[in-house]
């Protein structure tokens, strides 16, 4: 791995905010393509991230401030990335259900994703149905990432993927559940594409999601 990527990794897994700016700055100072340095600096410290947090040798705390560095880094990074037509992976749509305020799960999620080089739209808390759909006739949206971290409030991932067959575009969008709360057979219950129980693993999901 060229320097320039080893410094920005080294500081994503090592949860360096600044030290992933300054990185990522220099690799943009010297000409480097912008689709590498997210490439081999960033998504493949998050996948490291990832795996590292499946295997318990880092946990959410260590997941956060490395994705906060790499988001970061991105930041920087955007406009080059714009200017140079580099395609996401995809996008998602992320919100926590209607009735419920929780965010650390979905931000965790969102940054995940955007650390794979998803662009992700997340519309926040609280999130009603109709929001959702009104998202997903926008268009260009390829997954709907919905979370629930009360056992009250999963009815209304029920709610949204009803209201999207009500509307006749359930066909057009991905739909992935995840929360403290959230199960697998749940998820195939209320007609969901797939379930997640935790950050790393959102992110193969949408991968394998899009993949079908």
């Amino acid at each position: 791995m060229d320097p320039e990527y080893k410094a920005i990794y080294d500081s994503i897994l090592d949860g360096q905010q600044n030290d992933t700016i300054s990185g990522v700055q220099a690799a943009i100072d010297a000409g480097l393509p912008p689709g590498d340095i997210l490439n081999k600096g960033m998504v493949d410290a998050m996948a490291e991230v990832g795996r590292l947090f499946e295997e318990g040798e880092y946990f959410v705390p260590e997941m956060l401030i490395a994705a906060r560095a790499m988001q970061s880094g991105l930041a920087l990074l955007k406009p080059h990335l714009i200017e140079a037509d580099i395609e996401s992976a995809g996008k998602v749509a992320i919100g926590t259900v209607k009735g419920d305020l929780h965010d650390i799960g979905k931000n965790l999620v969102g940054m995940m994703l955007e650390g794979a080089g998803f662009e992700v739209l997340d519309l926040g808390t609280d999130v009603t149905p109709e929001k959702f759909v009104e998202t997903v006739q926008d268009g260009g949206v390829d997954i709907i990432a919905l979370s629930a971290l009360l056992t009250t409030t999963m009815p209304s991932m029920k709610a949204t993927i009803d209201a999207l067959k009500v509307e006749g575009i359930r066909d057009q969008v991905k739909v992935m559940i995840g929360g403290a709360p959230v199960t697998d057979a749940y998820a195939n219950q209320i007609g969901a594409d797939g379930y997640s129980p935790d950050a790393s693993r959102a992110v193969n999901l949408a991968k394998s999601l899009l993949a079908a």
